[in-house]
């Protein structure tokens, strides 16, 4: 089953088994409709209740969305006491941006993946201004019990120049009140650099019928958020579903690379320097394609970064995707020290790649190569 296809950006015609057919027919119907065709593809959740909410639900709706969300400790979004709803704050900014593409990756041991690429936007506010650049990645994951987690990675150019890194983890009970916690890392020595502090709490709003992705940003930092039972929402989660990570997978000293499983060979766009920030000189190289071989044959997608933390220890952070030649999304973290570099992958369990999702990988420093760099991950032994 290619559960990994790209069956929202509409980008290529592909053969498919009978149930995405279905799904192809619904995105032919769409339009017909007056129905935005990504929501059949769960990327705007319009289509999350199936129908008009009764005159009940929307009330319990409305009194949810007042409530502090308090995270799974799992995913706890780096506010563990809890999410106030972000409009209790005060707006600090907008960041309005356009789609590339939306991959759906399908059900993954972790829920259902989706992954959205930024095109570019713009950001607006009172104290800051500036764009969105391209090759940003909105990682969206919806649990059988309809909770939803968001991982962001997004780089600002503000208007004098300067660039800003965020990391911004979300989380929802429902994929109508998903409230993301932005964390920016902006130079010290840059006008920016009050966003290194505060609270920030964004409303991500999907439309998937324009394809764009806004992010209205408040400061909570005076927000005093209620924390008896009847003013807050618990997240939880299915029971025996295994938790996505926040962090990465640390190889032991013992680890030896075995049995190569595929060399990339990543094309690189020019470094974006933040300089000193709040966790250190942040560098950030853009991944705009690629190619594989090896086990797995198929391309580097354009999007995504190598976020290197350029420290005293410096650590390689990137995160992007892969797309094999059967059409299969697979979700690409290689992370760590030079010289101790650990991969690790994520793509639908139905797919004939999914032994990716369990074992422990290694990965070679990168090589230079013709526009790039070229890597090998192997099995670790």
């Amino acid at each position: 089953m290619n559960a990994a296809k790209n069956r929202c950006s509409g980008g290529r015609k592909e053969l498919a088994p009978a149930w995405r057919q279905r799904s192809n027919l619904l995105w032919v119907l769409a339009p017909l409709l007056g129905i935005g065709a990504l929501a059949f593809c769960g990327c705007s959740g319009a289509l999350a209740g199936g129908g008009p909410a009764s005159t009940g639900d929307q009330k319990a709706a409305a009194d949810n969305a007042e409530k502090v969300v308090i995270p799974h400790a799992t995913w706890n979004c780096g506010m563990a006491g809890g999410i106030p709803k972000p409009e209790s704050g005060v707006l600090v900014f907008e960041a309005d941006m356009s789609l590339d593409q939306v991959f759906d990756v399908g059900r993954t041991p972790y829920g259902e993946r989706q992954v959205l690429v930024v095109k570019g936007g713009t950001m607006s506010g009172e104290k800051i201004q500036g764009a969105v650049l391209p090759g940003g990645l909105d990682f969206q994951l919806t649990l059988s019990n309809g909770v939803v987690e968001i991982e962001q990675v997004l780089v600002f150019r503000t208007g004098d120049g300067r660039l800003v890194y965020l990391r911004n983890a979300g989380v929802g009970a429902n994929s109508n009140d998903v409230r993301v916690v932005v964390d920016c890392e902006a130079p010290t020595a840059s006008a920016a650099v009050w966003l290194n502090s505060g609270k920030y709490v964004a409303r991500r709003t999907v439309d998937g019928t324009s394809k764009t992705l806004t992010m209205r940003v408040y400061d909570v930092s005076a927000v005093n958020a209620p924390t008896d039972p009847a003013h807050v929402i618990a997240i939880t989660k299915p029971a025996n579903m295994p938790a996505q990570s926040w962090d990465y997978r640390k190889a032991s000293p013992a680890e030896r690379a075995g049995d190569p499983i595929v060399t990339e060979s990543v094309s690189l766009g020019a470094s974006l320097a933040v300089g000193a920030s709040k966790r250190g000189n942040r560098n950030i190289i853009p991944i705009t394609g690629g190619n594989l071989t090896g086990s797995i044959t198929g391309k580097v997608l354009a999007g995504g970064a190598d976020y290197q933390n350029l420290t005293s220890a410096p650590t390689i952070d990137a995160r992007y995707l892969w797309q094999t030649t059967d059409g299969d999304i697979i979700i690409v973290r290689n992370t760590g020290p030079f010289g101790s570099l650990v991969p690790t992958f994520e793509v639908a369990t139905g797919s004939k790649y999914s032994w990716l999702n369990s074992g422990s990988y290694l990965s070679s420093n990168p090589g230079m190569g013709a526009g790039g760099v070229s890597i090998t991950m192997s099995k670790s032994r």
